[in-house]
């Protein structure tokens, strides 16, 4: 085991004791961290991984057998993170990021209910105005009529202030 390796810890009390289940991610190289776990309507928990030391792509990992193991982690072919994953009214999966790299922002996918298509589902730019990397960690809620808020953390000014943001998509 690594320090890097990624673990899944289970509770059944709504957080006051926890169980190992299994690992979830690990490499010799690679490194994951802020992880979005995210259960599809089949009931496979899709793991959205932050890496480390592999060009700031994202990673997916996939339990058939409700978080007992994961198959091994796949490339996403995306750079973003960190995730999170919102399932939509159709059942689709809005999956959104930040984006470290010029132009500097907010990115999403709207993926298939079972996710996936991450690596095909076209990007979307909620915004590529940001001033540096510091950026991102957002998360989604739905609103009436289909449409979603997205809030995450800011900057127009890498030397700047920081702040929380929003884009209503729909």
């Amino acid at each position: 085991l690594s320090s890097s390796d990624l673990h899944l810890l289970i509770s059944a009390d709504g957080g006051r004791t926890w169980t190992y289940s299994c690992r979830v991610a690990w490499d010799e190289k690679v490194e994951f961290n802020e992880t979005s776990l995210y259960e599809t309507p089949k009931g496979d928990l899709v793991a959205f991984i932050r890496t480390g030391k592999f060009d700031d792509h994202t990673v997916v990992a996939r339990s058939t057998d409700g978080g007992q193991s994961f198959e091994r982690w796949r490339d996403a072919g995306f750079q973003g993170h960190p995730h999170h994953a919102l399932r939509l009214p159709d059942n689709r999966v809005w999956l959104v990021y930040g984006y470290r790299h010029q132009p500097y922002g907010i990115r999403a996918r709207i993926l298939d209910a079972e996710c996936t298509n991450f690596a095909t589902a076209p990007e979307i730019v909620l915004r590529e105005d940001g001033g540096g990397g510091d950026l991102g960690y957002p998360w989604s809620a739905p609103l009436p009529g289909g449409r979603v808020l997205t809030t995450y953390y800011f900057n127009t000014d890498n030397e700047g202030p920081r702040w929380i943001a929003g884009t209503i998509c729909g």
